[in-house]
């Protein structure tokens, strides 16, 4: 272990001997400095973890010393020296940044009690710096698993374009994991400290997305019996995550343009002008340029939110991950229902091999929770694996994305008998997604 550098600063000649001879008697590298002008050349080549300063110096201060160490090594713990009579410039150097103060004179006990609590100090925030950084490193791509060449390239593409303040479009089909995607961006920006808002443009009523990003004054509308802070002003300092955004309406279209051109926002019913600090990432899976031919999607938002995009692989793109995304939900499904689960049979993983995952991720997700709660075994068995049961498997390769989303969710919707609710947590959606798309298609129910 290395040993603690400490650095002492005092214009009696004595009084630098003694301390320096307690320090070096209990194992610590010591030099000193009978100025202040000689403490801050030294600092300048040498980086001390601890400084002990004589407040009342000739020359630079005792304060001085303090303030300009504290500006360039804000880590140093930097104890001041001080006579009774300057007690209170003592206290004034704490607030200033100082560790602590020893009172003349002081017994060798006194500081070595006080040195052994700066480095315990000093170790337990290096041990917490590091496993911040370690944690950081295992999250930054927020549970984001491939191997594959596609994943390789979605993982450099996140590192480039997340140090950007820049707004980005997310897309791909329906579960290939935006959302984790959005998510590795803001963590690993500039902004990782702030918030993470997420708003599902197409889980929200109409009605009601105006006051939920913007919020509102207290009677704006009947039922606006309070002020509430919209999502624009909870997520200042962070990311604000727009999902389905080619599910917004029109009206919150224009709006949502303003608020990006002009970077302030008003409350439902407010004059007060806020500030729109926030970073926009959006995602799709819907064709925009479309829509945009459609008159359903403004083509000046289309440009404000384009500035970066990348399109997230389908898991049918990227069929060399499937072992590990597997392999994952296993153990993580396992884990949380207490099954002895731990393996997957040969015969199971040739089936979800050759199957083409229109649902993606999040339907393979689904597919190994739900054989995890039916298995009777120790393994995966293909009985396990119902939804893989088909007559005639689509193959996206030869048909549109909505074509493939269309016919999948005609499917989940007929072997679940109709059940929303089911077929909803299958697909990996929420009803009113559900709803919105069973619209969209024109899906009838057979009688």
């Amino acid at each position: 272990m290395d040993r603690t550098k400490i650095l002492i600063v005092d214009d009696e000649l004595i009084m630098r001997e003694s301390l320096a001879g307690w320090l070096v008697r209990d194992g610590h590298e010591v030099k000193t400095a009978g100025s202040g002008e000689q403490a801050l050349a030294l600092i300048k080549s040498t980086r001390f973890d601890i400084l002990l300063v004589d407040i009342k110096m000739e020359g630079i201060s005792g304060l001085e010393v303090l303030r300009q160490v504290k500006e360039s090594d804000p880590d140093v713990a930097v104890v001041m020296i001080t006579a009774y009579g300057s007690i209170s410039t003592a206290i004034d150097a704490m607030k200033n940044g100082a560790y602590d103060y020893l009172l003349k004179p002081f017994d060798p006990n006194e500081l070595g009690i006080l040195i052994e609590k700066i480095v315990h100090h000093q170790q337990q925030t290096r041990e917490v710096l590091y496993l911040k950084e370690q944690h950081k490193e295992r999250t930054r791509f927020e549970s984001m698993i491939g191997q594959s060449t596609a994943m390789q390239e979605i993982f450099d593409l996140i590192c480039d374009v997340a140090p950007m303040n820049t707004t980005a479009l997310i897309t791909g089909e329906t579960g290939t994991g935006k959302g984790l995607a959005a998510k590795a961006i803001h963590t690993n920006s500039p902004r990782c400290d702030g918030p993470f808002v997420v708003v599902n443009c197409g889980a929200i009523p109409e009605h009601l997305m105006e006051s939920e990003l913007f919020g509102h004054q207290k009677g704006a509308f009947t039922d606006a019996k309070d002020t509430k802070k919209g999502r624009l002003e909870l997520v200042h300092g962070g990311t604000l995550f727009l999902d389905e955004i080619g599910e917004i309406s029109m009206r919150m279209q224009i709006d949502l343009l303003r608020v990006l051109e002009e970077k302030i926002f008003y409350r439902v019913g407010g004059t007060q002008p806020i500030e729109a600090d926030f970073r926009v990432i959006a995602a799709t899976n819907r064709n925009l340029q479309e829509a945009i031919k459609t008159g359903a999607f403004r083509e000046d938002l289309f440009f404000r939110l384009n500035v970066v995009t990348f399109r997230m692989p389908a898991l049918w793109e990227r069929k060399e991950d499937i072992p590990l995304l597997a392999e994952h939900f296993l153990h993580r499904f396992s884990q949380e229902t207490n099954k002895p689960i731990d393996r997957i049979s040969r015969a199971a993983m040739d089936e979800m091999m050759l199957y083409e995952w229109p649902g993606n991720v999040r339907e393979l997700e689904n597919a190994i929770e739900r054989a995890i709660v039916v298995g009777k075994t120790r393994q995966i068995m293909p009985e396990d694996l119902p939804i893989l049961c088909r007559p005639d498997p689509v193959k996206p390769q030869n048909n549109t994305i909505q074509e493939v989303e269309k016919s999948h969710i005609i499917r989940i919707l007929k072997s679940n008998q109709w059940n929303i609710v089911r077929s909803a947590k299958i697909l990996g959606i929420d009803r009113s997604t559900l709803y919105n798309k069973i619209k969209r298609y024109q899906i009838k129910k057979e009688a």
